[in-house]
Parts: C-alpha cells; sequence; structure tokens
C-alpha cells in the first residue's frame, strides 16, 4: 500500500506544525476501497503506522450496520478508509464533511468500477476542496478505469510499474492439458504434490465453487470457500482461517483474485481459467508477492486456447 506513509508524513507534518484537526467527524485524508476486507487490510496497515503517533484511523464499510458506522464518525480523526456506497449515503447526511480532505485515494480502482461505483466516485470528489491530492491505484488500466481518469482528474501523471502483464520473475507457470470431465483427478494429483504456503484454487462461477469444494472434502480435502453471494461472516471466518494457515485451501471465484492480502500463498490452481486476460494476471498475482516464490498451475482445454496464446506473450517483470 504505496500510499500509506506518504499520507501519514503528510498528516504528522501538519500536526507538528501545530495545524492538528479540531472539528469533529472532518478527515484530513479518505482512502475509498471496492470492498470491506480491503478495507479493513487498509486500516490495518494505517494502525500499524500510527501506532506510535497521534494520528487516528477510522473506517466505514459496507457490510456494518449504519450504527456503527454513524459511531466510528464520533469524535476528531485524520484518516478515514470507506466503501463508496456506505461513505456517499453518510456524506449525504451530513454525518462526515470532506472540506478539509487534502489527500484523497481511490484503490483497486478497477474493481471500484466493475461494482458501478463511478457515480459514486464522482460524488465523493465534489465533496473534496480544490488543491487536494488524488491518487488511483489498479493493477490494470482497462478502458473503465481509462474513463474514471478521464472523468475525475485533470493532467494526471500516470505511474506504471511493472507493466500491466507482466508477471514476477520469482513465479513458475505450469500448464496442464485436461478435459472436462477429468479435472479433478488432474487436481488430486497437482495437490499431492506439497508447496511452502496456501493453495488458491480459482473457479469461474459461484455452481462450481461449491460444487469444487464439496468434491474435495468427500474426498478428505480440507477447504474453505471464498466468493460472492455468501454470508459475510462466514466469508471472513473462512479467509481467517486460510490467512492464518489453520487451512491450506481456499476455493474461489474472481472475487478473491483482487484485493486480498495474503501473504502465504505458495500456489495458484486456475482450476478453469477465465475468459479475460485482465482477470488471469488478477489470479496470479495472489501468490509470488514481495519477492517470494510462487507458483501458478493452468488447467488447460481446447477452450482456452486463445487465452493460452495471450499467455505466452506475458513475461515476467525485471
Amino acid at each position: 500500500m504505496a500510499y500509506a506513509l506518504p499520507i501519514l508524513h503528510l498528516l504528522k507534518k501538519l500536526e507538528d506544525g501545530g495545524d492538528a484537526v479540531t472539528d469533529d467527524s472532518r478527515p484530513r485524508a479518505a482512502v475509498i476501497v471496492p470492498t470491506r476486507e480491503l478495507g479493513e487490510q487498509v486500516s490495518k496497515v494505517f494502525k500499524l503506522f500510527t501506532h506510535a503517533t497521534r494520528l487516528r484511523v477510522r473506517t466505514v464499510l459496507g457490510g456494518t450496520s449504519p450504527e456503527v458506522a454513524k459511531k466510528s464518525l464520533l469524535g476528531k480523526f485524520e484518516v478515514l478508509v470507506a466503501t463508496p456506497g456506505r461513505l456517499t449515503r453518510l456524506l449525504d447526511r451530513g454525518l462526515v464533511t470532506f472540506d478539509d480532505v487534502r489527500v484523497l485515494v481511490f484503490d483497486e480502482a478497477d474493481q471500484m468500477l466493475d461494482q458501478g461505483f463511478l457515480p459514486d466516485a464522482k460524488h465523493i470528489v465534489g465533496e473534496c476542496p480544490e488543491g487536494r491530492v488524488m491518487a488511483l491505484f489498479s493493477a490494470t488500466v482497462s478502458p473503465t478505469v481509462q474513463q474514471l481518469m478521464t472523468a475525475l482528474f485533470s493532467g494526471a501523471e500516470v505511474v506504471r510499474t511493472g507493466g500491466s502483464h507482466k508477471t514476477p520473475p520469482s513465479l513458475v507457470t505450469q500448464n496442464r492439458k485436461v478435459i472436462d470431465g477429468k479435472r479433478f483427478p488432474l487436481l488430486e494429483t497437482v495437490l499431492a504434490d506439497r508447496v511452502k504456503g496456501g493453495t488458491m484454487i480459482f473457479t469461474n462461477t459461484r455452481e462450481q465453487c461449491d460444487k469444487l469444494a464439496l468434491e474435495l472434502k468427500e474426498n478428505g480435502y480440507d477447504c474453505v470457500i471464498y466468493r460472492g453471494e455468501m454470508d459475510k461472516v462466514e466469508r471472513r471466518t473462512n479467509l481467517r482461517k486460510f490467512r492464518e494457515g489453520m487451512i491450506d485451501l481456499l476455493v474461489s471465484t474472481d472475487v478473491a483474485a483482487r484485493g486480498l492480502d495474503v501473504e502465504h500463498v505458495g500456489r495458484v490452481i486456475n482450476y478453469h481459467l477465465p475468459k479475460e486476460m485482465e482477470n488471469y494476471i488478477h489470479r496470479v498475482g495472489r501468490t509470488a508477492r514481495a519477492g517470494r516464490k510462487g507458483l501458478v498451475i493452468n488447467f488447460v482445454t481446447e477452450r482456452d486456447k486463445k487465452l493460452v496464446e495471450q499467455l505466452d506473450g506475458v513475461r515476467p517483470r525485471k
């Protein structure tokens, strides 16, 4: 999260210069995220860095009750981490004010746009004063992300790191040919080779995710699922079990491909390859993070020929 330290440095500088926050519910920095899970991760990082300072961090995230959100905004604080829908409603009710925001960040912007949050993003920007610094972070610069940049930024500077379709040099990729109906025996063969860290297994639909998880459990494998349209408490519990190493297998849809920071993922298995290269890049980005080694195994059918040809152009970052 490249923006956390620069934001905190600016806020600390203001405070040390005698310009501390004096008004309730009036943050100076706001980080907008697409999901509650990412918001919790971002908040955790900020709180880690502010532990020895007087800077305060609050969250208002989707999936929590309005009363919890309202209570979170009481008093003085410098940093607010929020999901766009929940934040927009709170701004409209006057429960939080953005007229003193100095830095506004949109994280995982591509996912935010996929979820239809462009109108909310525009509304949030409109609540901020002129002269504020804005930053947008996205793993890929798709046409929709370009649309957001055009709508919100004037004369923006685009900084690309590593290339949008590049994989880290520490990532090893294997393509395994498979016939429909014969995927699970191949999966068992793959899982017999142990790796250091957890394994994320990606499917394309909720139905595929549930079916695979059930088949794994019926064959003696401990696993948890992480997908859309499931109870939020269950989803958070499953993620915690995987993150803490209590369970080594996480079966998921592309919901887990973006925004989740799990340190110990040693292997990603594309049980079903995605239809779009962008989703593939997000999936494989769950492993080989921060210089660690990682392994990606793709189950490839004849239908995947077009994507596999594209993968030949995905070269390691140097």
